[in-house]
This record gives structure tokens, sequence and C-alpha cells, in this order.
């Protein structure tokens, strides 16, 4: 698809011999190629962006949630909690594998091994494990020559996510708590250098799945358990009787402030569109869609740069992907298997062009170039 101008190429790279239900892609940071996960078969295609073709297909021995490209721009990092490992009790590990051969270049035993954050230069892994309530440091560089592995110190709940410091020199680890079966929803700070947790947890009530930080201000999604997740207040009604909660933590003072009240469900896509639009999504929410009167789903849009309120477009289905589109008032979203095309100056989907008509279920979307 050209993104600059919303037109649907003719051109597709058939994935179907390889890859019968292709879901979650990840870019490589020169952005040359795509890796394409299939959960069916838990298989991963190599696509070549230049030349617009599979490069190469290979099967992992679990599903994966999670796998990002490393610097070398010839790495992949793949999260796999099921594979087993020998000499571990319990499954899961993290995968190295060389996207240009598709040989397995690593393979570390991590139970439960499910998140893989890197830090900005690439330098250290925060591999996540919600399952175990434990969050490892992954050294890279390491790997071939001592123990790779580090524990981050201190407690945690159901942790299933995290964000760093521009520098760095701090994670900002996402405790699910109650919505993931635990204790209490929080933001653990972790100290990059001692590879520990700093201070106390901070807590947030609203649920914490999904985060982005921008500048001082980290923005968390979550859901949290009745009566709190009421729709009460919001603006305008809505026939939903379970809202999620949007928090604004000031990364500064380590303070929440009040939480605001979004579409419902399990968060786990967060983007800052053009013009300070924050685009949330979710699966599994409260889906209205009464016949002349309102229709909501699982997007909700979020002004913060005049606090101008939220947005609940008129669709339904679980949000999947959200992808702003470079040096445009455009974000790609893909909800209910469909891709919609919003724009940021209305918060609404583009009329001009006209919607895209993808063929088959869209699942996710990614810039290649720009």
């Amino acid at each position: 698809m050209d993104a600059s101008k919303d037109a649907l190429s003719f051109y597709t790279v058939s994935l179907s011999t390889s890859e019968p239900d292709a879901g979650m892609m990840v870019e490589s940071p020169k952005r040359d190629r795509t890796l394409v996960f299939s959960p069916s078969n838990n298989g991963l295609a190599i696509v070549s962006n230049a030349q617009e073709s599979v490069a190469l297909t290979m099967t992992l021995p679990g599903a994966t949630e999670s796998m990002f490209v490393w610097t070398d721009n010839t790495t992949a990092f793949i999260a796999v909690p099921s594979v087993p490992i020998a000499g571990q009790a319990s499954p899961g590990g993290v995968g190295g594998v060389n996207i240009s051969s598709g040989a397995i270049t690593a393979t570390l035993g991590i139970p439960g091994a499910r998140f893989l954050v890197p830090s900005p230069d690439g330098s250290k892994i925060l591999v996540i494990s919600d399952s175990a309530n434990a969050v490892t440091l992954l050294d890279p560089s390491l790997i071939t020559t001592g123990n790779p592995l580090t524990p981050i110190s201190g407690t945690f709940d159901k942790p299933v996510g995290a964000v760093f410091s521009a520098d760095g020199s701090k994670a900002y680890v996402l405790n699910c708590g109650p919505e993931c079966g635990g204790i209490a929803a929080s933001v653990a700070v972790v100290d990059m250098n001692t590879s520990a947790i700093q201070g106390t947890a901070i807590s947030v009530p609203g649920g914490a799945t999904v985060a982005l930080l921008q500048g001082t201000s980290l923005f968390v999604a979550g859901t949290p358990s009745a009566p709190a997740n009421d729709c009460s207040g919001v603006t305008p009604a809505t026939a939903a009787t379970s809202c999620g909660r949007l928090t604004v933590v000031d990364t500064v003072a380590l303070t929440p402030a009040t939480p605001v009240t979004i579409s419902d469900g399990y968060h786990d896509q967060m983007q800052m569109g053009a013009n300070s639009q924050l685009f949330v999504g979710s699966r599994n929410c409260t889906n209205i869609n009464i016949s002349g009167g309102e229709v909501r789903g699982c997007l909700s849009i979020l002004n913060t740069g005049t606090g101008g309120g939220v947005t609940a477009p008129p669709d339904n289905g679980n949000v999947t992907a959200i992808e702003p589109i470079p040096n445009r008032n455009v974000v790609y979203v893909c909800e209910g298997g469909a891709l919609r095309i919003y724009d940021t100056t209305t918060d609404k989907l583009q009329t001009t062009p006209e919607q895209p008509n993808v063929v088959g279920q869209a699942i996710d979307v990614k810039v290649v170039d720009f």
C-alpha cells in the first residue's frame, strides 16, 4: 500500500505456502526486511522489502508474542514461553536467529519468557515473565563470552511490559496486577545500573498493561476491576457498563494523575499520532452497536495537546495494530479485521480518499519506508 496516497497496490507478497494465517510483523532497524509470524503453525517468514518476496522461512519451537531485530540488523531475538529447555524445570526461553541464514545463534533458558523490551541502544534487553513474576536482564554482548542473564531484583506482580527512558538508564515495568490474576497494578522503576527496582512501585489503580513515554509523561492504560471500571461521567454518555482507564504518570515526581475513562478490554496497543493524538487499542472490549444509535469498540483517541477529551470511534472489534504515518496527519489502525485510516485533525475516519478494502483479515500494519 502506498501510505503517501493511501492507495492499495495491486502487488502482493504471497505467504500462503508457509504462513497460513500471517499475523504479527516486525521491521528490521534498516527496514530492509520484515519478519512475519503465523500463530497456527508457529511459522516465521523473512520478507525482503526491496525484492518484495519471501527470502526464507522457518518454524519456531512454539508460539511467540514478542520479537525484534537487534541493532546489528541480522539477529532476531524471539521469546517463546512454551519451549522446553533441558535442565530447566519450567518451559520458556529466548532464541537468537540469524535472519539472513535462518540459523539459530542462541538459545537462552528463561522460565516463562514472554515479552522482550530492548533498550534504546540495544545494549540491554528486558525479558519479562508474567507467569513467574520475574524480569531478567539480557546482555547480548555476553551471549558468547559469559553469562548474559541477570535477574532484576525486587518484587513484580504479573509484569507484562516495560518502557525505557530515552537514555536507557531506567525502565518502567508494568505490573498488570488484578487484570492478569495478580494483586495490584503499578509501575516499577528499574535502575538499569544496579539491575534493581528503585524505591516503591507507583500505584496505578486504573490498570497497567501498555504504556508510552513522551518526555516526562508516561501514558499507562488498563482496565480496573469492578466497580472501579464504571463508565459514569463519560462524555458523550455510553451504553457500555465497563470502561478502561488511561493514567498519566509523572516520571520526575513519580506520581500518577487522575485517570481518564477510555474503552475497556485488554490494552496492548498505544501510539502517538500527529497533532498530539494518542491512539489506544485493546482486545476483548465491550462493543456497542445500537441500530441508529451509539457504535463504539476497542479504540480510544485522546487529545494530549489541548486536553480536548476522549473519542471512541464508531467501529467494532479488536484493535490489533496502530501505525502513525510519518509526516502526515493520518494513522492506520487494524480493527475488527479491517484496515482503517484516521485523520488526526478530526479523529474521524478519513473520507477522501475512501477507506481501503483489504482482502482478508487485516491483523498488523507497518511502515516499511518513508
